[in-house]
Parts: structure tokens; sequence; C-alpha cells
């Protein structure tokens, strides 16, 4: 199995870089991530498999996220804030406390909108926007994909 640090720096590679494909193989494993531009497409498709087994991917790629219905016309104007990783979305720090932000919360870069677990590990995820929070487009303890738009924000 990848090491998901090692799946992280590469997903980073590629957005930093704006790649669609990286393919890596070695004695123990073979990576491969594909990564599309259409919208709804952009979530990293990722397949590793044994050198021996390379032509049949171990693990199937990650569905890709619904369609999202027309914008509307209140939503000209707003940006989002994307998930940066494949995980589960929390609003709070447990359940007992209050969401990290709500609608109307206004939020600076430093923000802490919401915790995204990946692997067992909780990563909390900054706004690195300024404005006020229009929408939370997701709930709390659902499935997100990379690059799922998470909040709308009107700067």
């Amino acid at each position: 199995m990848i090491d998901p640090t090692k799946l992280k720096d590469l997903i980073k590679l590629m957005v930093d870089n704006d790649l669609t494909e990286i393919d890596l193989q070695d004695e123990k494993e073979t990576v491969t991530i594909r990564r599309g531009h259409a919208p709804g497409a952009a979530a990293p498709v990722v397949y590793a498999a044994p050198p021996q087994a390379a032509t049949a991917p171990a693990a199937a790629p990650a569905a890709a996220p619904a369609a999202a219905p027309a914008a509307a016309s209140g939503d000209a104007g707003l940006i989002a804030i994307e998930s940066p990783m494949v995980g589960t979305f929390y609003s709070a720090a447990n359940p007992d406390s209050a969401p990290f932000v709500s609608a109307g919360a206004k939020i600076t870069g430093s923000t802490v909108v919401c915790l995204i677990e990946a692997m067992k590990v909780f990563n909390e995820i900054k706004a690195e926007k300024t404005g006020t929070v229009e929408r939370v487009l997701v709930k709390n303890g659902e499935a997100v994909e990379f690059g799922q738009k998470l909040f709308l924000i009107r700067p």
C-alpha cells in the first residue's frame, strides 16, 4: 500500500506543476495518478499495483462527485474554498463543539474553516481567502474529493 504522505506529496506536485498524470514504478509498487481539467473531473484518480500486476489496478478509482446543479444567479461574484485532499469533512473540532464557521461568518486567510480526516489524520483547513461565508456546501461527516467546493465566500 502506498504511503499516505507520499501520495499527498505526489498530488501536491501535480497541482503545483499543473500536471495531468504521474506514472511511477519501483520494485515494490506501481502508482499512476491522473487528474482531469473538466469540471467535476478534477479529483485525482490513483491506481496502485505491484509491478507484476501493473496492468490491473489494485484500487478502483474514486467515484467522481455528482455534478453540481447549475449555479444560482445569487452565486455570482462568490469564490469557493475547495478541498485540498480526499477525506471526511468535519465542521467542528468534536461533536459537542460549535462549527468552525457558518453562513455569515467573517473569515481571514488564517481562519480554520473545517477539518478533513484522511488516513486517520485530522488536517486543519484554512480559508486562505478573506470575506464572508455565504454558504457551507458540505454536511458534517460527508466524504469529500480533491478540488470539491466546500464553502462559497463573498470577498
